[in-house]
């Protein structure tokens, strides 16, 4: 497990951190008249933390049936790492790579349809109750509902995969990127809780600007993202 992995893992769990779900939300509900304990939005963000964490474990074991089926040889340690199952990975690696890069282009925040998505989500987190069991409801809600854009993480699953780690390395790295998802949101909510309304400006701002240009940063990010996984998967394939 080189330097290189982690680096690309960080910037795509910092992308992933930017969500909807991850980010907007919990700022909304931070920003909301009525009082959210600490407690209650911590378990709305472990909530959706540990709906990603369950199902990028769930594709890996997956994952890891299909190639024990290829190759019937037991292996206690890692993933499989016969040559034509690594060949596989990183071709689905070098695909969402260049998927990534190709429908960044597509984001645009000046089109209604940009915003429209937004203001809807805005408009859940307003009708939001400060109940635990509406909290945890919200949050499996908004990870379900971004299934579809969750290209950074499958991308971030396809470099763990690549990597041919022992399993405890592979859970070790997938709960540290659901835990870094969460993090900014997290540093938020330390801050509301510290500063109180000192903080609420702050948080006005950074909540117009994402609401803003969501779309356009999340095509850039998206972009970024796209471009570094299918160079990974080129340099990979070009040493195979």
């Amino acid at each position: 497990m080189g330097i290189e992995l982690l680096i690309s893992l960080t910037g795509l769990a910092l992308i992933d951190s930017t969500s909807i779900g991850t980010l907007l939300i919990p700022i909304w509900l931070l920003l909301d008249h009525r009082q959210v304990r600490a407690s209650s939005m911590m378990i709305y963000l472990l909530t959706i933390a540990g709906f990603y964490l369950l199902m990028g474990l769930a594709i890996m074991f997956g994952a890891d049936l299909l190639a024990s089926a290829e190759n019937p040889a037991p292996s206690n340690e890692a993933l499989p790492t016969n040559s034509i199952t690594a060949l596989l990975l990183l071709i689905a690696q070098l695909a969402i790579g260049i998927v990534l890069f190709v429908i960044s282009f597509r984001f645009d925040s000046s089109k209604p349809s940009a915003t429209s998505r937004v203001e809807r989500w805005k408009q859940k987190a307003a009708d939001a109750t400060t109940s635990v069991r509406f909290l945890m409801g919200l949050a499996l809600f908004a990870a379900l509902a971004e299934v579809a854009t969750m290209l950074p993480y499958l991308g971030a699953i396809a470099l763990i995969a690549t990597a041919q780690l022992p399993w405890h390395l592979v859970f070790i790295l997938m709960f540290a990127y659901c835990l870094m998802m969460i993090l900014p949101a997290m540093v938020l909510l330390v801050l509301r809780m510290l500063l109180g309304e000192r903080i609420r400006p702050i948080l006005i701002t950074v909540d117009s600007w994402i609401t803003k240009n969501a779309a356009s940063a999340l095509g850039w990010v998206l972009g970024i993202a796209g471009f570094l996984i299918a160079s990974d998967a080129l340099t990979r394939l070009w040493i195979v």
